[in-house]
């Protein structure tokens, strides 16, 4: 009797842990008010051109080794190693293989929350860190442009992560630690603000992480290790970056240095982005950055 008694205390145990973990680890929906914002919104493509761009999405999502027109089609295939494993940008255009049937909440959900149509948590390999500070008229307008993309059927590759980090539920208890909507430099320019930290993500490779792969806000844009084990992501605080506001805005729009240098590596395609945004972006992310605390 007392065996039994003590196997159905475990199977309680153990029901209210999955309880408990399922609960901890389900994916957010998309709130009433940012759904209510997109319902109310009048998409304009050209500004969501705009938002395209400073977003970086073709730096990512389009195929390997694409060259011009060709980067506006978001087939995916594009891998970025890193300490969990190698994740792979999926395909984006408007197909079936991409996201074709996705609503515009559905686009809002997976940048803002991370999460799927489907219900299932992305990796924050994708930046929805960053993206969670999008307003949601931006969002429609890239909706709107993302529509009038080339569509590819080629099938999104499957990322290259094992055990444990292949268990994506856990995701969600990663999520309530890290995932917040906050400002990180509360009282810098808002125009720079928001194309840094939020539409640009400039955080998400040019600051350090944690043993769990959040950005550390302490250190933020101070520099981090290279995520493909080769060289380091130069800092851009002002205590790295001793560039004039001019000197900054010049880089984004031409890729040279003050000391005649080139961009190179995955930064050429943000150079690429940024130069075709107008100048008053560039400067708004220059002054933001001269704005940004010191850190080693």
């Amino acid at each position: 009797m007392a065996f039994l008694r003590g196997l159905a205390a475990l199977a309680l145990a153990a029901l209210i842990g999955v309880g408990m973990f399922l609960w901890l680890t389900a994916p957010a929906k998309l709130p009433r008010e940012t759904r209510q914002a997109l319902s109310a919104a009048a998409p304009d493509t050209a500004r969501g051109e705009r938002i395209f761009l400073a977003a970086g999405c073709a730096s990512c999502h389009a195929a390997p080794e694409a060259e011009g027109d060709a980067k506006l089609v978001l087939a995916g295939g594009m891998r970025f190693p890193s300490d969990f494993g190698t994740f792979i940008a999926p395909n984006i255009s408007p197909s079936a293989q991409g996201i074709g049937g996705w609503t515009t909440d559905d686009l809002a959900l997976a940048l803002t929350r991370g999460v799927s149509p489907e219900g299932r948590h992305y990796y924050p390999a994708f930046p929805y860190t960053s993206y969670i500070r999008m307003e949601p008229a931006d969002i429609a307008d890239l909706k709107a442009f993302l529509d009038t993309l080339p569509a590819s059927e080629i099938p999104s590759q499957p990322h290259e992560v094992g055990f444990p980090f292949n268990i994506r539920r856990s995701l969600g208890i990663w999520k309530r630690m890290f995932l917040r909507d906050g400002w990180v430099v509360a009282d810098a320019p808002a125009e720079g603000r928001y194309l840094v930290e939020a539409l640009g993500h400039c955080g998400e490779c040019h600051t350090p992480r944690n043993a769990l792969g959040a950005t550390d806000r302490s250190r933020w844009l101070a520099g981090a290790p290279n995520p493909g084990g080769e060289g380091r992501i130069p800092g851009i605080t002002p205590a790295q970056l001793d560039w004039s506001e001019d000197d900054i805005a010049y880089y984004l729009e031409s890729g040279f240095t003050p000391d005649f240098d080139s961009v190179g590596g995955h930064m050429a395609f943000i150079v690429e982005n940024y130069g075709q945004l107008p100048a008053e972006d560039r400067a708004a992310v220059a002054a933001y950055l001269k704005t940004v605390p010191a850190a080693d």
